[in-house]
């Protein structure tokens, strides 16, 4: 094995999972951010930072998961107008994918890694017109999971298609779980990453030092992407995969995507605990890590949707 770990260090690659201390910042000199996901509206919008500021719980990012194909114009201009106003970044997801489509392949047994790709060149375009649609609302950052999608988006940014400030979020559904792998979406585009949510400590420090990318971890993850809570290990997640977005999930309840108005006041109070949630994990990061340093408002590097 030692020549294979030799090799990997000549490329510029780690040779062995090793919860090595990061010293990569984002922009500002912080070491982590929080996001909460699975915020699927403007009404859920509204009660995330609505608990937010009564928890005193700065949140960096909203993700969601249902897509822009999934809001009105409407909807979507109120959400950017929202965020934009509270200089947090918001990131809805790109869709269609397979697992959304007419893809038998995606719900069986032994074809789950086809659910996050865009199939065939109609869903590709498909795909790609939701990203444009949610650059004209104003919204500067969209989740990605399919390599394609993400090669072709970076081209269309490149060549002014796209606004030169989009940014391309990584899904934890691409899956890529490797340094080299990572080091892949970066070459291609990608602005952050959302690693797989069950890798352990030396593997989340062995593809820190291998990108430069915003990591996002999930240290509550939902029950279909594994179900567990990690807050006791947020300093040592902090600590070796800085810069980071500490992403508050939540186990135990139900999978609401996609998401609409008859599943409102679900989304809303999912919403509210995720919150709360984060309360509790970013306290015991203080109580463990007190001279980790997280990111004021409005941090340099997020993606805050224009108006």
């Amino acid at each position: 094995m030692h020549q294979t770990r030799e090799f990997l260090r000549s490329q510029g690659l780690p040779g062995e999972d090793a919860p090595v201390t990061s010293t990569k910042r984002f922009p500002d000199g912080a070491q982590y951010r929080v996001e909460i996901p699975s915020t699927e509206g403007p009404e859920v919008l509204d009660a995330v930072l609505a608990e937010a500021e009564a928890r005193q719980v700065v949140v960096h990012r909203i993700s969601q998961g249902s897509g822009g194909m999934l809001l009105t114009d409407a909807e979507l201009h109120t959400m950017a107008e929202t965020a934009a106003a509270r200089s947090v970044e918001l990131s809805l997801f790109a869709r269609p994918v397979a697992g959304w489509d007419t893809s038998p392949m995606a719900t069986a047994p032994g074809g789950g890694s086809v659910a996050a790709q865009a199939r065939g060149a109609e869903q590709l375009v498909h795909v790609l017109e939701d990203v444009k649609r949610t650059a004209e609302a104003g919204i500067r950052s969209v989740l990605i999971t399919d390599l394609g999608v993400l090669k072709t988006a970076s081209a269309m940014r490149a060549a002014g298609d796209l606004p030169p400030d989009l940014q391309f979020k990584i899904s934890v559904q691409m899956g890529l779980a490797n340094p080299a792998s990572v080091r892949i979406a970066e070459d291609l585009g990608a602005d952050t990453y959302n690693v797989p949510t069950d890798l352990s400590i030396g593997q989340l420090a062995a593809i820190r030092s291998a990108t430069d990318l915003p990591l996002d971890v999930y240290v509550e993850a939902p029950d279909d992407m594994g179900g567990f809570v990690r807050h006791f290990e947020i300093a040592e997640i902090v600590r070796v995969a800085a810069p980071v977005y500490v992403k508050f999930g939540l186990r135990n309840a139900p999978n609401i995507y996609p998401s609409g108005t008859h599943l409102t006041p679900t989304a809303v109070a999912l919403g509210r605990e995720r919150v709360r949630r984060a309360q509790i994990g970013l306290d015991l990061l203080r109580r463990y890590a007190p001279e980790a340093r997280a990111s004021e408002l409005a941090a340099d590097g997020l993606a805050v949707p224009q108006r």
